[in-house]
């Protein structure tokens, strides 16, 4: 029942509005990028190589776009990003990534509509946590045990491939633990970056 609720809203909203990052972005509720006025939204459009205008955050950059993605230095510690992600024939879904890199990056991602109906992340994404970058069996019990006594939040930075539909995780542990601790855990780790490939309208 709830997919097909969600294809509704999605089809809905494909009928209505444009399908380019750039009309999205025009159309982005303002508390999805707080203090960025409609003006200041239509000049970071117009140039096709990158453009910063004024904010009270500070500048604002656009860093890279293309039809169906969009980059913008938010502030000298934040980035969003926009990319567009087809759900079904003549449907698509926006994914939005918002990241804070105070000393060590994080990130939060989100699903909405062409109209910015906000969407369930499960429909879209797997869990995110620190257990996708470990080894499962036969070390899955070594990892448990040692994994108790660290942090309880590691943060996870995601990026989007501008060219495809592919999305790195970056595992943020480092920043977290003692060089000590960073020896011990690397064996556990397969790897400290996750690629996601989208496939049937998810990450996988």
């Amino acid at each position: 029942m709830r997919q097909s609720i969600l294809f509704f809203l999605l089809m809905a909203s494909s009928a209505v509005f444009a399908q380019n990052v750039s009309d999205l972005f025009k159309s982005m509720p303002g508390g999805l990028l707080p203090g960025v006025t409609e003006g200041n939204k239509t000049m970071l459009l117009v140039d096709s190589g990158k453009t910063a205008v004024p904010s009270p955050l500070g500048e604002i950059e656009k860093t890279a776009q293309s039809d169906d993605y969009l980059q913008i230095k938010t502030s000298n510690i934040g980035t969003l990003q926009l990319k567009l992600l087809p759900v079904a024939k003549d449907s698509l879904v926006v994914c939005l990534i918002r990241t804070v890199c105070g000393g060590v990056c994080d990130s939060n991602i989100s699903f909405y509509t062409t109209d910015w109906t906000k969407l369930d992340n499960e429909a879209f994404l797997p869990d995110i946590s620190a257990e996708i970058f470990f080894n499962s069996s036969p070390k899955k019990q070594e990892n448990d045990k040692y994994t108790v006594s660290l942090p309880d939040i590691y943060p996870i930075s995601a990026t989007f491939n501008e060219t495809g539909t592919d999305l790195t995780l970056l595992f943020h542990y480092k920043e977290r633990l003692t060089e000590d601790q960073i020896q011990e855990l690397k064996p556990l780790l397969k790897s400290d970056s996750v690629v996601l490939t989208w496939k049937n309208a998810s990450y996988r």
